[in-house]
């Protein structure tokens, strides 16, 4: 939905379980449509869409592209995002350091980026931006011989000249977003503004793509890491880093008492990886970091003054976790009130917390109605800062409340 000048909201759908597109259709018209005539009756509706490789083959093939255009214009929806970050299966089975692979080292990896685009340009309406999310490059615990970290660039270079190839042939606005992730190639700002300063001193055109290769910034995953939003986000934008989209999102936190740790458990869970940052909150300093939960909670060293753990485990934005646990939307908030004071640096918002099926069930309520709450939270915090009409706000409150 169009909240302010320009700014487009969604939620993204790889809540929902899908690898082919008939799959992902049945959930669009059993969920995303009766979330859109809650929130954004009789107005267009943002949908933000994870396609996989097997659902994005699929809906390349040109009468299941034209038939998901009728429906879209049916269903007074538009697309302007795709999550392109997990490649194969992402629900109901383990998914765990798999969700980086294949990596931007492979040609699998490229081809399907390109794909991606080639669908966001067909489905995004006329003058509005269309971006793509992916891996942060790679995981740091694959093996990343130097031959792969130039495979990486070249490769890059390669999606943003099919990226250029797009916009001359469209006139269209289109990103790619590297999303930074705990223990990932690009974990950090600092790292990530490297590796794009490394790229183009490997390749002059680099320069060039900057325009098309950004960065999608994921609030949790920068909160885990103990950044301030306003710096990160400086940090990006002053080294000439495109935002291609920010992910709405909420971390874990928790002080790692014993008491903590007990808590802890009712977390962990097969499916997705769950780093853990231990740093201070006053200080941004980091101690260690854990590849997954269970790796944490084996680690039994006394914990460090004021040492407070940060879980790469997405909780819902619309309410706490409650005690013990904290959670990091004050960094979401932060970087929505960088976004006020600098219009115009980041078309796209994406509500993402994917993590419904593997919540705590004392967390977990019915998808569609956690949507419907997630926006009218978003929402408010949006119009609090004049990111959204105050009217839409107090509707989808309403909303919520039904």
């Amino acid at each position: 939905m169009i909240i302010g000048d320009g700014l487009h909201l969604a939620y993204c759908t790889n809540v929902h379980r899908g690898e082919t597109w008939p799959e992902i259709l049945a959930r669009l018209e059993r969920h995303t449509d009766t979330v859109r005539r809650r929130v954004a009756p009789g107005e267009p509706y943002a949908i933000g869409l994870r396609l996989g490789a097997q659902a994005s083959a699929d809906l390349a093939e040109p009468a299941t592209l034209h038939a998901f255009q009728r429906w879209l214009d049916e269903h007074e929806s538009y697309v302007f995002t795709i999550n392109g970050f997990p490649y194969g299966n992402f629900h109901g089975a383990r998914v765990k350091e798999q969700v980086y692979a294949p990596d931007w080292s492979t040609p699998e990896r490229l081809a399907y980026t390109m794909r991606l685009f080639d669908l966001v340009a067909a489905l995004v309406p006329p003058g509005i931006p269309g971006s793509i999310s992916t891996v942060p490059a790679s995981f740091k615990g694959f093996e990343l011989t130097p031959e792969h970290r130039a495979a990486i660039f070249t490769n890059l270079g390669a999606c943003a000249r099919h990226i250029d190839a797009l916009v001359a042939r469209t006139g269209l606005d289109l990103t790619l977003g590297l999303e930074p992730e705990p223990l990932c190639l690009l974990e950090t700002t600092t790292e990530t503004v490297a590796f794009f300063d490394e790229w183009e001193a490997r390749d002059p055109d680099a320069a060039t793509w900057r325009r098309y290769v950004g960065v999608n910034y994921d609030c949790c995953h920068l909160a885990v890491e103990f950044e301030a939003p306003h710096e990160a986000l400086d940090r990006l934008t002053s080294a000439g880093l495109r935002l291609s989209k920010l992910h709405l999102s909420s971390a874990l936190r928790v002080t790692p008492d014993a008491g903590g740790r007990a808590a802890l458990e009712s977390f962990v869970e097969p499916t997705y990886l769950h780093q853990v940052v231990a740093g201070r909150a006053d200080t941004g300093e980091v101690f260690r970091r854990h590849v997954d939960l269970p790796d944490a909670l084996a680690d039994r060293r006394p914990s460090e003054p004021e040492e407070e753990w940060r879980v790469h485990f997405h909780v819902p934005l619309h309410a706490s976790p409650g005690a013990p646990f904290g959670d990091t939307r004050e960094h979401l908030t932060g970087a929505l009130d960088w976004l006020a004071a600098h219009p115009g640096a980041c078309a796209h918002l994406e509500m993402e917390t994917y993590t419904w099926e593997v919540l705590p069930p004392a967390l977990r309520i019915g998808i569609e109605d956690q949507l419907v709450r997630e926006y009218a939270w978003t929402l408010e915090a949006c119009a609090a800062r004049w990111l959204a009409e105050p009217a839409t706000a107090s509707r989808v409150a309403m909303a919520a409340r039904a």
